[in-house]
């Protein structure tokens, strides 16, 4: 939970220090621009708002890494999703706009997370999970999600070190494998999420697991 917290809060704080022309910097997310980003970030702060209020007495069927769907391919930013949020990104129009909304919204999720009782059965995406189950799987999107925030910024604020160490485990139990321990955690998420091609070298150091990669995380 505290983790949940430190990754949000890192990620609002990078937000917020943004200057008005970052927000038509491409971020690394494909197709999205950081105002797309942002955007984006104003619906899953929604979304842990309205899952935190939705319990249910059903048993789990997922944890904080199972959670996590993976496909082989990352998003192209074509998808009529990844398109709507484009739109609703542009008609903001002023850049402070979205940092305000963010702001509310983010902060009610944030404090929504610390009143939350950890093991409250929640249900989100058609399965069921406990609330801190929920919240830890969020640690990963938010650490992600920072790394594509400022993957054009260079000097800005990185994800907490704490993060992205645990952000790290968690993508190597989905894995099923460790990256080498000589990587940085922000290179193995990187790399291991497809947000970077491994160099030749790095291939060659993730023997088996190289041709296993991307695990594109959603």
């Amino acid at each position: 939970m505290d983790l949940f917290s430190h990754s949000w809060t890192a990620l609002r704080t990078a937000v917020a220090e943004l200057a008005d022309e970052d927000f038509a910097r491409p971020s690394g997310c494909t197709g999205w621009l950081v105002r797309d980003l942002v955007c984006h970030l104003v619906i899953d702060a929604q979304d842990v708002l309205i899952t935190l209020v939705t319990p249910t007495d059903a048993e789990p069927t997922r944890d904080a890494v199972t959670y996590w769907e993976v496909a082989d391919t990352s998003p192209a930013g074509d998808d009529p999703l990844d398109a709507l949020i484009v739109r609703l990104a542009a008609a903001y129009e002023e850049p402070w706009l979205l940092k305000f909304h963010l702001d509310d919204v983010g902060s009610a999720a944030g404090r929504a997370a610390g009143l939350a009782d950890p093991a409250l059965r929640v249900g989100t995406r058609d399965v069921v999970l406990t609330a801190g189950d929920y919240l830890s799987a969020y640690v990963l999107e938010w650490t992600l999600h920072h790394l594509d925030l400022i993957a054009h910024l260079p000097g800005a604020a990185e994800p907490p070190a704490e993060s992205l160490a645990g952000s790290r485990l968690m993508l190597e139990e989905i894995a099923g494998a460790a990256f080498p321990a000589s990587w940085s955690d922000k290179d193995a998420l990187l790399v291991g999420t497809g947000r970077r091609a491994p160099a030749d070298a790095e291939r060659a150091e993730l023997g088996d697991l190289a041709a296993k990669l991307p695990f594109v995380i959603g």
